[in-house]
């Protein structure tokens, strides 16, 4: 598996990294745990070293899974976690005051077994708490020897720069995907500024890309995407034109329209690493020989050209989960 490096952090990680959210719920029910332990062991095999979690996925089962499975090859790999929510309270709203940061990143370590947090992400920004008292709290746990890095997850430019002055952010989390790409015209420069790495969360469009989605799909009640506007029968159906797109440059590659999607994400920049999610080993390692996947100059200009041309239909996400986003 190819390296990249996060920034100017010199935090190096496999050029792609992988989401486990989908293992713990988000797509319908929980998936059988000692099948989850053995794909992330499976994972590392592979050369992944960057894996996704966060206390909100389960809540905390995620990271118990990641943490179990990955405690035995703890030296190969890095740890993602990601807090802001309150989960003690029953209303589950935002909150990144810094007792409460403190507070969770004692959990986070137990429920992970490590003993230091490689990768530390706000998850969404909260409103009601500065920004530099936020990255002063992740500071402080740097220096305390329980976090290494900072990131932030779904954070707007000025957010981003009054953070960054505090504690240097190592990486943004946001989505980004051929069907969502409105982070190119700010974050993306920003980052290039200053320096800072960028993780797409959900690159293959929450499933949609990889062309196994159409009108008729049938979701679980659970699953996040039977209530997501862009994922109606008739966005769906509508949104087919993006799919055929990946099928033909697909097609001219010997390839698959997800691994397309993803080699078009790591052609953007070099310090872009996706963290596409899945539950199964042959979906894994489809993904990770999108890694060798060279796209030529002529072939990005025909997908972006092309791309310019549909217009995608639905919000990325239902308009609750986007107001809590600083975007």
């Amino acid at each position: 598996m190819k390296k990249r490096k996060l920034g100017n952090s010199g935090l190096e990680v496999s050029a792609l990294g992988l989401g486990c959210m989908g293992m713990s719920g988000a797509y319908g029910p929980p998936k059988d745990k000692p099948e989850m332990i053995t794909l992330l062991r499976q994972a590392v095999e592979r050369g992944v070293t960057l894996f996704d979690t966060a206390e909100a996925y389960g809540p905390f089962a995620n990271e118990e899974l990641v943490g179990e499975a990955l405690a035995p090859v703890r030296d190969q790999v890095v740890i993602a976690t990601k807090f802001g929510f309150d989960f003690e309270s029953g209303a589950r709203g935002l909150n990144s005051r810094p007792a409460h940061v403190r507070q969770v990143v004692d959990a986070m370590l137990k429920r992970l077994r490590i003993e230091t947090i490689d990768l530390l992400y706000q998850h969404r920004v909260d409103p009601k708490t500065p920004i530099e008292d936020v990255a002063g709290t992740v500071k402080d746990l740097i220096r305390a020897g329980k976090v290494k890095h900072f990131g932030m997850s779904e954070a707007g430019v000025a957010t981003i720069r009054r953070a960054h002055v505090v504690q240097p952010v190592t990486a943004i989390q946001s989505e980004y995907s051929l069907w969502t790409r409105d982070r190119e015209a700010d974050v993306l420069p920003l980052c290039e500024e200053l320096g800072i790495g960028f993780v797409p969360w959900s690159p293959l469009g929450a499933g949609f890309l990889a062309g196994k989605i159409d009108a008729n799909t049938a979701f679980d009640p659970m699953d996040f995407r039977a209530m997501s506007p862009r994922f109606t029968p008739e966005a769906r159906e509508a949104n087919q034109a993006m799919v055929r797109l990946l099928e033909s440059i697909a097609g001219q590659k010997d390839a698959t329209p997800a691994q397309i999607a993803l080699a078009w994400l790591l052609a953007q920049k070099p310090w872009i690493v996706p963290i596409p999610g899945t539950t199964k080993l042959r979906r894994l390692e489809e993904n990770l020989r999108s890694a060798d996947v060279e796209l030529t100059p002529d072939e990005l200009r025909q997908i972006q050209e092309a791309a310019a041309r549909i217009h995608v239909q639905g919000a990325r996400l239902p308009e609750a989960v986007l107001a809590m986003s600083d975007l």
